[in-house]
């Protein structure tokens, strides 16, 4: 079996990897959208999470239909990691219903998809503003609802899809419209390193890596465990995690203050919140939390001020010094 580059050992890139901690903590953040550079480790950290993850139960993973409990065994299976093509079909995407063996058979004939293969794991899709906008918005749908229906001529097939949702893309290379981006729960932005001694350590960890992967990976097993630890804690902690009103009216005055537009800002800065402050083994929100995930759960949900110069960044990070005093 393949070994993955260890999680713990990307260098730098601290925002992309605390919102994926997130997402992996509470799959209803929504997914993560990542902006950058081509090279920065997108895709490896998304695959080495996943790998890092403990296996889940087979009959939670993959395709059953709707309705249909699927069978109970002590089977285990790593944790889906689905990369989706920038060509993908539609029908390769949620499945393919076969009609003339439905018609001549009278058998629902379904070929599972990519969405049947992420269930229970990650869909990952590299340069998602180069998709088709109807694609997106199908998937985006699905990961919402965590079921994928597929209705060809009357003929309908329903079965769980959920997934974490993780996209991709270079905005020089085309915007994604903000309808769609907005239904993303957290944005992150990544970039190249300026700073000599990171880049340096990223190759010396590539190079050993390429070299001897099980050695190199067994050099961080120590802090792998240690992260895996952190998810595990998160997720038996979220649910009794509280968000006092304060928390929430914080939330809901930094929406207002940057001027994002609907509740969906509001719904993600709670959640995500929350989760972080799960990671962190914190019975409640504070606004420290609130403070650092709210460019990730807010950037992308801004409209450009005509007379404001600054970034998205830069607008909620000044929104913040107002709201919460040092």
């Amino acid at each position: 079996m393949r070994v993955s580059f260890p999680f713990s050992a990307i260098v730098g890139q601290d925002e992309m990897k605390l919102a994926l901690l997130i997402a992996a903590v509470d799959a209803r953040i929504g997914g993560v959208m990542v902006f950058g550079d081509r090279g920065t480790g997108k895709s490896t950290a998304v695959r080495a999470l996943a790998a890092l993850l403990p296996p889940i139960p087979a009959a939670e993973a993959g395709y059953h239909p709707a309705g249909e409990a699927p069978v109970r065994s002590k089977a285990t299976t790593p944790v889906p990691f689905v990369d989706l093509p920038l060509g993908a079909t539609e029908d390769r995407v949620v499945g393919a219903l076969d009609l003339e063996r439905a018609l001549g058979a009278g058998v629902k004939a379904f070929e599972p998809g990519l969405l049947a293969r992420a269930n229970g794991g990650f869909l990952y899709i590299d340069e998602v503003n180069l998709l088709e906008d109807h694609i997106v918005d199908l998937l985006l749908d699905v990961a919402a609802s965590g079921e994928n229906v597929v209705e060809r001529e009357g003929l309908s097939v329903r079965h769980p899809a959920r997934f974490v949702l993780v996209g991709s893309g270079n905005p020089e290379e085309g915007e994604l419209r903000p309808q769609l981006l907005d239904r993303f729960g957290l944005s992150v932005e990544v970039r190249t390193p300026q700073v000599l001694a990171e880049r340096v350590e990223i190759l010396k960890r590539c190079d050993a890596f390429e070299r001897t992967p099980d050695a190199f990976a067994a050099t961080w097993t120590k802090a792998e465990r240690k992260t895996l630890k952190r998810i595990a804690h998160g997720r038996a902690a979220l649910v009794s995690v509280a968000v006092p009103d304060a928390v929430l009216g914080l939330a809901s005055r930094l929406c207002i203050a940057v001027g994002a537009d609907g509740l969906r800002g509001e719904l993600t800065l709670m959640r995500a919140g929350r989760a972080l402050a799960a990671l962190d083994g914190d019975t409640a929100v504070g606004p420290g939390h609130i403070r650092q995930v709210a460019p990730m759960a807010l950037r992308h949900r801004l409209r450009r001020g005509v007379l404001d110069e600054t970034g998205s960044t830069a607008r909620i990070e000044r929104a913040l010094d107002d709201l919460i005093p040092a």
